[in-house]
């Protein structure tokens, strides 16, 4: 499926107009089927937009937020997304929404991961929409080059699940959504800033190697359009 690129000047008219366009879509699912699903992303780069997110007026109590991937600590770690989107997006008029964590309280990641498949199956099929950010090593979500169950979380075959994942380079074991899970949302948006993340995007388009930038499987074979939003 082809990319559609969106450009903008910096990172706060980015956020503003990434904001906008969410909410339309979640108003848009509201209206429709009167519900609303979207899985977001950690990492620095998506704050502004969580926070003017947040202010729009639209009915939050119908609105399901997950994560899309989340590393195995608990909500009150400062490495937590769960933590991240707590502080910025679930605020000021999305506060009523209904967030739903990939970390549990488990023994175990893989038992945190079969008890996330669960609490989210009702959301994810398919989302209204997915925002997917982007490491200079080109993972997203949590598909990590070297990652233990890399094959498997992006094969389209395996039915929509949350997966563990270990990696060298990615810290902390993790949870995340498979491919399968994201790749059909109804509004698809991989958010990077910086020329440091243009030119790794670049690399990735110029290559198929999934293996090596496993963001290849999402700009190669995710059925819904990917939008990239960047800015400088």
């Amino acid at each position: 499926m082809d990319a559609q690129m969106h450009v903008f000047e910096n990172g706060p008219a980015l956020a503003e107009k990434l904001a906008a366009d969410v909410a339309e879509q979640l108003k848009a699912a509201i209206a429709t089927k009167e519900t609303a699903n979207i899985a977001v992303s950690g990492g620095s780069t998506p704050k502004l937009f969580f926070q003017a997110l947040s202010k729009f007026d639209l009915d939050w109590s119908k609105v399901n937020v997950t994560l899309v991937d989340e590393r195995f600590v608990p909500a009150d770690n400062d490495r937590s997304n769960h933590k991240l989107v707590a502080d910025n997006l679930l605020q000021n008029n999305a506060k009523s929404a209904y967030f739903i964590p990939l970390y549990q309280a488990a023994a175990t990641p893989e038992d945190a991961a079969t008890l996330a498949t669960v609490k989210t199956e009702a959301f994810c099929d398919p989302f209204d929409v997915v925002i997917l950010g982007m490491g200079t090593d080109g993972h997203t979500a949590s598909f990590f080059p070297g990652g233990d169950n890399l094959e498997e979380a992006l094969d389209l075959d395996e039915p929509r699940s949350v997966l563990t994942m270990a990696a060298e380079t990615a810290g902390e074991e993790r949870l995340t959504f498979n491919l399968s899970s994201l790749h059909d949302a109804r509004f698809l948006v991989l958010h990077i800033e910086g020329a440091v993340k243009k030119e790794t995007l670049e690399k990735a388009q110029s290559d198929l190697d999934e293996d090596e930038m496993p963001i290849r499987a999402v700009l190669n074979r995710a059925d819904s359009p990917v939008n990239i939003y960047w800015a400088p």
